[in-house]
């Protein structure tokens, strides 16, 4: 009997431990993501004295898609918003806001010793949409611009299906200009870094 249950154990445990390596491998996968955390953004500059225009940390959420091209390799889309007042001189002028669309790899180290965990570095472009509105209402327009990230994270599986996330993500841009009334009245830099923290679904 004892000898028995020993063998069905060691059954289990061999396909808990497969089971659990193979949903750590998202090769042919599509998942979906969906993330919230804090973005620290970079100081801007207005035409005006004093000139600079200190932002605060706040939040950032959003999510997308990602695909395992191979067991090292993904693609990734998300797309994330992020809202933030800036002050110039002690006195709030406003808020700015980004809406980042992110397109990127991901190598990811897969090794059946971690089993659920999954950390990976990414890279890629990002497409900021950003705007800012005056604490009296007022919107200025700001120019959209191209930039680059890279990232760092870990998936945690919970089940074939479910993971947990967590990454830290650099994005570095050019200044964009602020126009009002057609009348360039600064630079915006959106420059940032982030960290968040989701869930990750696969489909399959």
């Amino acid at each position: 009997m004892n000898r028995s249950m020993m063998v069905v154990c060691a059954a289990l445990s061999f396909v808990l431990a497969t089971g659990t390596a193979m949903a750590a491998d998202i090769q042919g996968r599509i998942g979906v993501t969906g993330r919230v955390g804090f973005l620290a953004p970079t100081d801007s500059e207005a035409f005006a004295v004093p000139s600079r225009l200190d932002t605060d940390i706040d939040l950032v959420g959003g999510g997308g898609l990602i695909y395992g091209i191979s067991r090292n390799l993904a693609l990734e889309l998300d797309v994330t918003h992020s809202g933030f007042d800036a002050h110039r001189g002690g006195f709030r002028e406003g808020e700015f806001s980004t809406t980042n669309i992110s397109m990127g790899a991901q190598y990811r180290f897969l090794d059946a010793r971690m089993r659920k965990f999954v950390p990976y570095l990414g890279a890629g472009v990002d497409i900021l949409l950003n705007d800012f509105r005056f604490y009296d209402g007022y919107k200025a327009d700001i120019d959209t611009v191209a930039g680059a990230h890279v990232s760092g994270g870990t998936d945690y599986f919970l089940t074939q299906q479910l993971a947990l996330n967590a990454e830290v993500k650099g994005v570095l841009a050019p200044d964009a200009d602020i126009n009002y009334a057609g009348v360039k009245i600064g630079h915006y830099d959106p420059t940032n870094l982030s960290v968040t923290f989701g869930v990750r679904y696969f489909f399959n």
